[in-house]
């Protein structure tokens, strides 16, 4: 039982006392709901939130582009290996962990839940969730294959999974009914994203119903909290990881626990990391890693003037070039010690329509103009805090689907999607020996648990013909 004289004194003293006058209007079953929902809210820390990111909004610091070295492995063949066998080695020793922001739902895309459990339209049918946990069971198998000991145990990668309150229940069900799709239950962690006050301008908590608290998500920057709350950083302790790479359910494509990204972090004794890919052209509509008073951090494309869009180097290629993929690699060690003391300043102000509880009429009133303030954070917001930053430039067309707008659109798509990754399968087959032929511009897909990275694939395709539409 919550201790109701507690909670009302610890709402008085912050100076939300409004959020507790009628508590006794309510219903015994109703009181005690609201009473849990007010006990599990750090009323106390409210203000000093407030307080720093409206004074976040008062700096204007100077972006200038990123000054540090971007590291391009295409470009060196023996960097890109040795930066692979350091990724699989950290991999093999059980150091390494994986971690998808999965909090959002398939509005956009005209689905009805979780965006992980998505099927893009490959022939499979497979969902984003499936692709990445076949991936990572293949990765699993790799990494294991490459101990020469064989009393060594085989090796394992978690898989750690952010949900939000929407969307969590159905998450875990889905994994549940899938029997984890091949990978240990025990590697496969589920924790929630943080939710936090709506409030009014002048820094109150506004009611939704008169019952209940407005909250809404804290930004994919609530994973750091998240991660505390949850107890996931005491498990990944225990467990002895050291590495973390962290990534967005959008990308159809992405490389989870990506070896090569991974060892290439280990390799220049990074604290943090980002995987980018460069901008199609100057007023390409995606974040840039760049510098803000000497600091590493992402520039939305809205903050660069059109000149400095539009510069280039020597070479011609972009100062302002390195697309934000939200694909990032952090020590553990920097998260604890940098990362978690550091939250209290790395909340913004988000003004918007806030549904609130009108006294007057006894109803919940949603208003036709910005009315509150939503407080949240962006995963890149610790950048800053790294002291050596790593930046790695991919391959687009191998390393980035993203799935975020609605069938039939002209990018973006899970039709754009499914291309890249039938590209990606036919330019394995070559790679490995194979001969393509039929319609090339059909629809061809390699079975995450065949291949990670188009390893594998020579006894099956060297010196054959590979008809077009193909699966393997």
């Amino acid at each position: 039982m919550v201790d109701e004289s507690q909670v009302i004194s610890r709402y008085e003293v912050a100076g939300q006392e409004h959020v507790v006058r009628h508590l006794d209007a309510l219903s015994t079953d109703a009181k005690e709901i609201f009473l849990k929902q007010l006990d599990s809210i750090k009323v106390e820390e409210l203000s000093s939130l407030l307080e720093s990111a409206l004074a976040d909004q008062k700096e204007d610091g100077k972006v200038t582009p990123f000054s540090k070295s971007v590291g391009r492995l295409t470009d060196n063949k023996n960097e890109s290996t040795l930066a692979y066998r350091k990724g699989i080695e950290a991999i093999s020793r059980g150091e390494v962990a994986a971690l998808v922001l999965a909090g959002g739902q398939g509005t956009r895309l005209g689905f009805a839940g979780p965006k992980g459990m998505y099927d893009i339209g490959l022939p499979s049918g497979r969902t984003l969730f499936q692709l990445l946990a076949e991936r990572l069971k293949r990765l699993q198998q790799v990494a294991s294959n490459s101990i020469d000991d064989s009393a060594t145990p085989a090796c394992s990668c978690p898989f750690y999974i952010m949900t939000s309150p929407i969307n969590h229940e159905q998450t875990v069900n889905f994994f549940k009914e899938n029997d984890y799709f091949g990978l240990s239950e025990n590697n496969v962690k589920f924790f929630q994203q943080g939710m936090l006050p709506c409030m009014t301008n002048e820094g109150k908590m506004i009611m939704e119903t008169n019952s209940e608290i407005a909250m809404a998500p804290d930004g994919n920057g609530g994973i750091y909290p998240s991660l505390q709350n949850s107890g996931m950083f005491d498990d990944m302790s225990n467990r002895g990881i050291k590495y973390l790479h962290v990534f967005s359910i959008d990308n159809a494509l992405t490389k989870i626990a990506d070896p090569a990204f991974i060892g290439y972090c280990i390799m220049k004794d990074s604290d943090c990391g980002n995987k980018v890919v460069w901008k199609n052209g100057p007023h390409e509509k995606v974040g840039v890693i760049a510098e803000k008073d000497g600091m590493s951090c992402v520039v939305e494309y809205s903050e660069i003037t059109t000149d400095d869009a539009e510069r280039t180097d020597l070479d011609g290629r972009l100062l302002f070039g390195a697309g934000n993929i939200c694909n990032h690699f952090y020590t553990l060690d920097f998260l604890r010690d940098k990362v978690m003391p550091s939250l209290g300043n790395l909340y913004h102000i988000a003004r918007k329509k806030i549904p609130y509880y009108d006294e007057a009429t006894q109803s919940t009133i949603k208003p036709e103009t910005n009315n509150g303030i939503k407080l949240e954070s962006f995963i890149f917001d610790i950048f800053p805090l790294s002291e050596r930053m790593a930046v790695l430039d991919t391959i687009r067309e191998q390393e980035f689907a993203p799935v975020k707008n609605a069938p039939g659109s002209p990018s973006d798509s899970p039709d754009t999607a499914r291309q890249y990754i039938s590209k990606q399968a036919q330019k394995w087959v070559i790679e490995a020996g194979g001969n393509l032929t039929g319609d090339l511009d059909s629809i061809c897909e390699i079975s995450p648990l065949t291949s990670y990275g188009g390893e594998g694939l020579e006894e099956k395709v060297k010196g054959k013909d590979i008809h077009c539409p193909f699966s393997i």
